[in-house]
């Protein structure tokens, strides 16, 4: 019998859709929405120590293949989160708790904190390309990424996930570095760097002139990303970046990804997105005679 089901690093999943961070995400309603819109698992946008306005706008730009933002990690600080926390501890899915910092210390803080409010897991935003201080500035220094690791994992019982920027020669130096102080887990890829300019106005559209590219423009960077660190790592990869329908998800998969995550999809496609994507695949995998999603992890290196 077919089934959707995954386990990545002991956390059990109905499907391997995940809610990517940074998209309908901000409060408990929100992730129940997509948790009930069929996701098999929801990420809470990125939170920190302290409350956290973000840019100014404009902090979007549409583009027919994808996205540009800058938001600025707008949050609530950790402290006023918990209460959304509470509020989504009745969940159908796991809730991943994002959280960003500038030290190994205050990561492994916030990762105590969300561990005491019930989430899942957690994911170090480690590559986020436009937020001075934290994120990719951090990310690109496997030695960083190592004492992180190590200091979170410390403190942590729930599985640990990083979550990594494409803009680095040193991705596969990074990750290797996350799998050895301990990391559960590697999300590839965050955003990638990019910007744009109105010729009317002869400027910059985004307030802070340059940001994260995300939607189907990045995908082939993401399957190749990877597909390079499959074949670099023993432990899961969740593949992220322009996950759109089954297809997307399936080529994920087979380059070594055991689940992916869905984030401009929900503003491109529907709410939906996560239900169509579940059908397409599993259409594909009774057509050609996949019983389980694990069995088609990595097929593409055979």
């Amino acid at each position: 019998m077919t089934s959707l089901k995954v386990e990545v690093a002991a956390l059990k999943l109905s499907n391997p859709t995940i809610l990517a961070s940074g998209v309908m995400d901000e409060t408990a309603a929100s992730l129940l929405n997509m948790a009930r819109a069929g996701a098999g698992a929801v990420v809470t946008k990125s939170i920190g120590s302290e409350p956290r306005k973000g840019y100014p706008n404009p902090t979007l730009v549409e583009l027919d293949w994808g996205y540009i933002n800058a938001m600025g990690l707008p949050n609530p600080g950790i402290e006023a989160f918990a209460e959304e926390m509470r509020l989504a501890r009745g969940c159908p899915a796991p809730v991943i708790g994002s959280i960003f910092a500038s030290s190994a210390k205050e990561f492994s803080f916030l990762a105590s904190k969300m561990q005491d409010y019930g989430a899942a897991a957690v994911e170090l935003n480690l590559s986020c390309p436009h937020a001075k201080g934290y994120g990719m500035e951090l990310g690109v220094d496997p030695e960083m990424v190592s004492a992180v690791v190590r200091e979170v994992k410390s403190v942590c019982s729930i599985p640990v996930f990083a979550k990594l920027t494409p803009n680095t020669h040193q991705l596969m130096e990074v990750a290797k570095a996350a799998e050895a102080a301990g990391c559960d887990a590697i999300v590839a890829v965050n955003t990638v760097k990019a910007m744009a300019i109105s010729v009317e106005m002869r400027r910059p559209i985004l307030s802070n002139k340059g940001g994260g590219l995300s939607g189907p423009a990045i995908k082939p960077i993401g399957l190749r990303c990877v597909y390079d660190l499959h074949s670099t790592l023993n432990i899961p990869i969740i593949g992220v970046g322009g996950v759109e329908d089954w297809r997307d998800a399936v080529e994920y998969i087979m380059a070594g990804a055991s689940a992916v995550q869905v984030g401009s999809a929900v503003g491109r496609v529907g709410l939906n997105v996560f239900e169509l994507i579940c059908t397409g695949m599993k259409e594909f995998m009774v057509r050609e005679g996949f019983e389980s999603v694990s069995q088609m992890v990595g097929v593409a290196h055979e």
